[in-house]
């Protein structure tokens, strides 16, 4: 039986179900988490269908989460998608349902859950949930909100279309969700959009970025000038691009200071594999895009050292 006709049978063997994604999220996140719960809800109106995780942050122009009790994940079926490793799961009580399916494009390092598709050569979690709905759509229904919640992830993931991840078939879906009836200029817009505050921080990222002469690359982001900047963590995600537009960068990362003293790796290579550093440092991901954690400013040193290694022997 092929995974999508499994999943599909366990989807219509429940009453309830509810899916999750992971923390701080970002628009594949919420558009494969949301665009599952539109299709699901389309299909199975008789159905008890959730979304459920912490705060979308400044995403919520995309979806809002559902607030349930614990007792509704009694008996229920869990759907998990984009999320890597169970501790990433936004709310844990995802861990209180009956049965656990995870629908991930990242490495499958860390496997979870009770049935599993993972897709690595997809560009986005978005991706595989419209493959999903293409494959059983005897069965399922694609709706506007939904259409407009995958594209969504999907131009997220590919930072419009422009990532390695990007193929002929992401193309393709993304062409297939456009025939619906959506706003994709606007939604385009909104992905791409940045506040004044964040603006400003970007002319400071590239001031101040570190690039050695093979092309590794760093930029420090302490507490002391986020608050200079009125810039939160969580919008330092759209600054990740910037120092791969310079033509010398090959690989790059931004240390972001969190409350406690330790530093919020976000991870990026035009073509070198970085992922395995990742791992070393509590993190992971995909070999080009990844994320680490450092307890302080020596490890976020040491993390530099290993990308200039890993940059300098390839």
């Amino acid at each position: 039986m092929k995974i999508t006709d499994k999943i599909l049978s366990e989807i219509k063997a429940y009453q309830t179900i509810i899916v999750q994604r992971h923390q701080s999220p970002d628009p594949d996140a919420l558009g494969s988490q949301g665009g599952l719960v539109e299709i699901l809800k389309a299909s199975f109106p008789k159905k008890n269908i959730y979304k459920v995780g912490g705060s979308v942050e400044d995403l919520g122009y995309l979806v809002e989460m559902d607030q349930i009790e614990d007792q509704v994940y009694n008996g229920a079926l869990v759907i998990v998608t984009d999320t890597a490793n169970a501790p990433r799961i936004s709310d844990q009580r995802y861990a209180l349902g009956e049965k656990i399916i995870k629908i991930d494009h990242h490495p499958d390092d860390e496997p979870y859950g009770d049935l599993s598709w993972v897709n690595t050569k997809a560009s986005s979690c978005s991706e595989i949930i419209f493959d999903f709905y293409s494959a059983c759509q005897d069965e399922l229904k694609m709706t506007d909100e939904a259409a407009r919640l995958l594209y969504g992830g999907i131009v997220g993931d590919t930072g419009r279309f422009l990532y390695p991840a990007t193929t002929p078939h992401t193309m393709e879906v993304a062409s297939k969700l456009m025939n619906y009836t959506f706003d994709a200029t606007k939604l385009n817009r909104q992905i791409n959009e940045i506040t004044f505050n964040v603006a400003k921080l970007s002319g400071y990222v590239l001031e101040h970025l570190e690039v050695d002469e093979d092309g590794a690359a760093m930029v420090l982001l302490p507490q002391k000038t986020l608050k200079n900047y009125q810039v939160v963590d969580s919008q330092t995600a759209a600054l990740i691009p910037l120092p791969g537009q310079v033509d010398c960068v090959k690989a790059w990362f931004i240390a972001v200071e969190q409350l406690d003293g330790t530093y919020r790796i976000r991870m990026r290579s035009k073509k070198t594999s970085i992922n395995q550093i990742a791992k070393l440092h509590n993190g992971g991901g995909h070999p080009l895009a990844s994320g680490a954690r450092a307890k302080d400013l020596q490890e976020v040193n040491q993390i530099y050292r290993e990308v200039q290694e890993v940059i300098k022997t390839q």
